[in-house]
């Protein structure tokens, strides 16, 4: 195992301790706990949004924190649900008085951790609400998930509830726009490399030399196949078409794209990746509103990307395109 780390207990609350000294415009770390929140948080009178997961995903969460986005990240150990605990102090931590949504991707420790801290603010007279991200069309059920994964898609909900939570939007109108994005975000993905988990010290899998897996999960979970190496526009026609067809987008949709690298593909392949997508949208006469191109929500170094499609009407058009200042996203 190769990696710039002092020792695998400590990467996560180093990580933080790193990003919290380059961004002290944006985060500030929570003592004694491995969450970033806003550098203004709480702000008062607003809704507030709390996301996370397991470490490894970067720049999700904690690089969406910030302005138009979220108001905490929460990090559990790499690829490990946060604590009960961990999103509770987030969740205290940024509450305005607003409310407070709780942005989850369905992995069962995920809903079952974030919950159960929602439920404790409750108790605490903190309003809050969840939803919950299952945008990965490539599996039903995985190791991690009973139904459909959360993935790359997740980062459409942090920008568009994120921003309408930024324009004064009350709760349940927050919550609303959020579930309005899942329904209408498809994302699949593959791999041509695993990655390595700092405590493991091994690959998570393991792929030959002239293979791929089509439709891996995030935390390296199976996909739908392992097959040879395809060229480009081979694999992304595979890919697009289960998104396309799945919910279905269809000729008159405006769409937004997000190419998404899984930590160690480079932008150049992501482009390639790109310009099939594109022309396969030209040709089913789907709008491309805008692109994304980069590193969204990784699976620390492994090689591989994923493809995200969201079918946009005006609302969605203009909380996309709303003000976002963060580490990881800016849009002035």
């Amino acid at each position: 195992m190769k990696k710039i780390i002092n020792s695998p207990e400590e990467v996560v609350q180093e990580m933080l301790e790193g990003m919290a000294a380059a961004y002290p415009q944006y985060v500030r770390k929570l003592e004694g706990f491995e969450v970033m929140v806003r550098a203004d948080a709480p702000v008062k009178g607003k809704v507030a949004l709390v996301s996370g997961g397991g470490s490894g995903h970067e720049p999700s969460h904690a690089g969406f924190v910030g302005k138009g986005m979220l108001d905490a990240g929460v990090a559990g150990a790499v690829f490990t649900s946060p604590t009960p605990d961990q999103v509770f102090e987030a969740i205290k931590a940024v509450d305005g008085g607003a409310g407070v949504l709780l942005i989850i991707k369905n992995y069962t420790g995920d809903i079952m951790n974030f919950e159960m801290a929602g439920e404790m603010a409750e108790a605490e007279g903190i309003k809050v609400a969840s939803v919950v991200v299952n945008d990965d069309v490539a599996v039903e059920d995985s190791l991690y998930t009973t139904g459909r994964r959360g993935i790359a898609g997740t980062v459409f909900v942090h920008k568009i509830a994120g921003a309408k939570a930024e324009a004064g939007g009350t709760l349940e109108e927050v919550k609303a726009v959020a579930e309005k994005v899942i329904a209408n975000t498809r994302s699949m993905g593959m791999a041509l490399t695993p990655c390595i988990v700092p405590a493991a010290g091994k690959p998570t899998f393991t792929l030959g030399e002239d293979e791929m897996e089509i439709g891996m999960g995030i935390h390296g979970e199976p996909g739908t196949k392992r097959t040879h190496i395809m060229k480009a526009d081979e694999l992304v026609d595979h890919l697009m078409e289960k998104i396309v067809n799945d919910l279905p987008y269809e000729s008159g949709d405006e769409v937004a794209v997000m190419i998404n690298g899984l930590g160690a593909t480079p932008l150049m392949e992501q482009f390639i990746m790109n310009r099939r997508v594109s022309q396969i949208l030209n040709e089913k006469g789907i709008k491309v509103y805008r692109t994304f191109v980069g590193e969204f929500m990784t699976s620390i170094e492994m090689a591989g990307a994923s493809i995200t499609l969201l079918k946009l009407d005006d609302e969605l058009k203009e909380l996309l395109d709303a003000q976002a200042d963060t580490p990881a996203f800016r849009q002035l």
